[in-house]
C-alpha cells in the first residue's frame, strides 16, 4: 500500500509518525548517487529520463523518506528562454550571456515547457508508474526572482549587485523580466502536475536578500500569480522562502497548502507570524546532522515539540543535504524522526 502521509499532511492532517523528506536528498552524499553520476555529465543526468528517475527514487529506497522529489535543477527551464547554461565542478552554475539590458530581456523566449523540457514530463511520469506502490512524488520549480538573481548575475553572487541596480534603477525593466519568468514557470509547473506530480514546492533560495518593502513590490506580485492561477489544480502547493523570516506576515495569504522554514526561526515562532493555521515544513539545521545521536535526537524533539502548534508539520531540514554529510547521518535522522513521533 502506498504511503500517502506526506500529502495528508500537506492538506492539515495531524499525522503520527510525522512524515519526513529531505531538500537534495538525491544527490552527491550518496554513493548510489555518485556511481550513477560518475557515468555521465549532471546536465546530461538531468535530461535522461531513466537516470533520473533512477536517482529520485534512491533516497526513497536508502534512506525510508515519506515522499520523493523529482530529480533536476532550478535553472533548467532557463536554458530554453535563450540562455546559456553550464555548471562547472567546483564553481556551480555559469548562465551566460548575463541578462541586464532591454535587449537582453527582450529577446528571452517564453517557450513552452512541453516541446522544450519534454525529458522533465517524461521523467515524472516514470516515476509516477515506478513510484505508485511507494511514495508521493514532488514536482518543483525555482521562484521567479531567485531565477532572476542567476540570470542577471551570470551565476552565484554574493552581493546581488547587478540583480539589485536593475531592480532599482531599472524596475520597469526587472518587472518585465520578472513576467517573462513567471510566465515560464507557471508553464513549467503546469506541465510537471499534468504529467503526475502529486505536489509542488516554489524554491525562493534567494527571496531572503530582500527588504520586506522590496520583496512586496517586486516580487511578491509575481510570487502570488504563480499560486492563483495553478489553484485550478488540486495538486499541494509548497512555497520556501529560504532566510524569509521577516517575510513570513506578507506571504502568508499566498495561495499556498505549505511554508517551508529554515533553520533560524523555530517553528512555533514561524507559525504565530503565519497566523497558526498553516502547515509548515523544517527545519533542522543541514549541518546538525554532525551531531552525535544522543544530541541530534535532542535537536529533533525540540523541533517536533515547535512543530506542534502548526496546522501540521512536516520534517525537513532548513536547507538541503550538504554533499559532506555522511549517508548514514541522513538514514539515522529519518529513523529519529519517525521513531519519536510516533
Amino acid at each position: 500500500m502506498k504511503n500517502d502521509r506526506f500529502l495528508k499532511a500537506l492538506r492539515g492532517e495531524q499525522l503520527r509518525p510525522i512524515p519526513i523528506w529531505i531538500m537534495r536528498q538525491a544527490g552527491r552524499y550518496l554513493p548510489e548517487y555518485q556511481e550513477v553520476r560518475g557515468k555521465t555529465d549532471f546536465l546530461t543526468l538531468c535530461k535522461t529520463p531513466e537516470l533520473a528517475a533512477q536517482v529520485t527514487i534512491q533516497p526513497v529506497d536508502v534512506l525510508g523518506v515519506d515522499a520523493a522529489i523529482l530529480f533536476s535543477d532550478i535553472l533548467i527551464p532557463l536554458e530554453p528562454m535563450g540562455i546559456g547554461l553550464d555548471f562547472k565542478e567546483g564553481h556551480g552554475p555559469v548562465l551566460s550571456p548575463p541578462v541586464r539590458t532591454e535587449a537582453d530581456v527582450s529577446r528571452l523566449v517564453v517557450h513552452d515547457p512541453n516541446e522544450t523540457c519534454g525529458f522533465v514530463s517524461e521523467t515524472v511520469k516514470i516515476l509516477r508508474k515506478e513510484l505508485s506502490q511507494k511514495v508521493p512524488l514532488i514536482g518543483f520549480s525555482g521562484a521567479p526572482f531567485t531565477l532572476a538573481t542567476y540570470m542577471i548575475e551570470g551565476g552565484s553572487s554574493r552581493n546581488f549587485l547587478f540583480t539589485k541596480k536593475m531592480m532599482f534603477e531599472a524596475p520597469d525593466l526587472f518587472n518585465k523580466l520578472m513576467e517573462k519568468i513567471t510566465d515560464v514557470t507557471i508553464r513549467y509547473l503546469s506541465m510537471q502536475i499534468n504529467s503526475g506530480a502529486e505536489a509542488i514546492q516554489v524554491f525562493d533560495t534567494w527571496a531572503g536578500i530582500l527588504s520586506v518593502n522590496d520583496y512586496f513590490q517586486h516580487v511578491f506580485p509575481h510570487v502570488d500569480r504563480i499560486f492563483k492561477e495553478l489553484s485550478t489544480f488540486d495538486c499541494p502547493k509548497i512555497y520556501f522562502a529560504f532566510g524569509g523570516h521577516h517575510l513570513l506576515s506578507t506571504i502568508k495569504d499566498l495561495k499556498v497548502d505549505c511554508f517551508g522554514i529554515d533553520w533560524r526561526t523555530p517553528l512555533n515562532k514561524a507559525s504565530d507570524l503565519l497566523g497558526n493555521d498553516k502547515v509548515v515544513q523544517g527545519n533542522l539545521d543541514p549541518l546538525a546532522l554532525f551531531l552525535p545521536e544522543k544530541d541530534l535526537r535532542d535537536r529533533v524533539k525540540v523541533i517536533l515539540e515547535e512543530g506542534k502548534v502548526a496546522k501540521s508539520h512536516i520534517f525537513n531540514l532548513g536547507h538541503g543535504v550538504l554533499p559532506q554529510i555522511p549517508a548514514e547521518k541522513v538514514k539515522l535522522l529519518v529513523e529519529i524522526v519517525h521513531d519519536l513521533s510516533k
